[in-house]
């Protein structure tokens, strides 16, 4: 993907474009990493995604949902909360999340980005995500430490890649809100030799990750610190937040234990994809 020269310092607002600047997004996302297209849409497949996927929740949390969909594999702690902060493949159970991810705005930039062949998590991972992450007592989600989407798999042949997050609800300190390095995409990130889950790197993995050759100025925190030139990037109801695999990110914890903050999150991947791939795009008009 090519890349450009850092102009002024971003800020959350001048992220934003509609669905008539994919240009002007285009270009924000090669320089910073992270875009956010706004106004795709009127509120009602917002309305039926929060439904469909509140009502997947329930049916997880109550034990009517085959258990493939329910997962505590992100959870901070999956010991003790009885409440379901993920609810896996929730593309197979709404139909407005798969309306969005074929949305032809999403499926255009993707081609940008990541070409004709691009591809999302099929039934052999855990396809696409619906989250939950209040952080009251009866969650396990607490927040995420800094990290880069590549780092999860850098023995894997899947890169680049795309992240996407459907905002159901808007976000804020309230409850919660995401944590971006601008510009991060670019520096050659190491693969996590060290973190705070101890976990090892497979073997075959490349030793660096990003657009560049570029070291990264500092070595990246391993929780929640502060990181040089980070900004806060807050979502409203409905945004689609597109972010880099190679941008460094972390979650805020909710300041109230009451906050809600609901999305639905994947990824388009553009190398060797799995078995079950899900094409949004090759049927997608142009």
């Amino acid at each position: 993907m090519p890349v450009s020269t850092t102009p002024a310092r971003p800020t959350a607002e001048s992220a934003v474009f509609g669905p008539d600047q994919l240009d002007d997004l285009d270009t924000y996302f090669r320089i910073h990493g992270y875009a956010i297209l706004r106004g795709w849409d009127g509120p009602g497949l917002i309305d039926s995604m929060a439904a469909e996927c509140a009502a997947a929740q329930s049916a997880v949390l109550d034990g009517t949902a085959d258990a493939r969909y329910g997962t505590v594999a992100f959870n901070d702690d999956a010991a003790g909360a009885a409440f379901v902060n993920y609810v896996s493949y929730i593309e197979e159970l709404s139909p407005a999340v798969r309306a969005t991810i074929g949305h032809a705005s999403v499926v255009a930039l993707m081609r940008r980005w990541l070409g004709d062949d691009c591809w999302v998590l099929g039934s052999d991972s855990f396809g696409v995500i619906f989250q939950d992450a209040r952080a009251g007592r009866e969650s396990n989600y607490t927040r995420i430490g800094w990290h880069s989407d590549w780092q999860s798999g850098p023995h894997l042949d899947i890169w680049p890649s795309v992240a996407f997050t459907i905002h159901i609800d808007a976000t804020s300190p309230a409850n919660g809100f995401l944590r971006v390095v601008p510009g991060s995409h670019r520096w050659a990130t190491p693969a996590p030799y060290e973190n705070v889950n101890g976990a090892v790197v497979p073997p075959g993995s490349r030793s660096a990750g990003g657009h560049t050759s570029e070291a990264p100025p500092f070595p990246m925190p391993l929780r929640f610190e502060k990181v040089p030139g980070e900004i806060a990037l807050y979502a409203e109801r409905g945004d689609v937040l597109f972010h880099d695999a190679y941008l460094w990110h972390s979650a805020a914890r909710a300041t109230d234990d009451d906050g809600i903050r609901r999305h639905v999150r994947g990824g388009f991947y553009s190398g060797a994809p799995s078995g079950t791939a899900q094409d949004f795009v090759k049927n997608a008009a142009r």
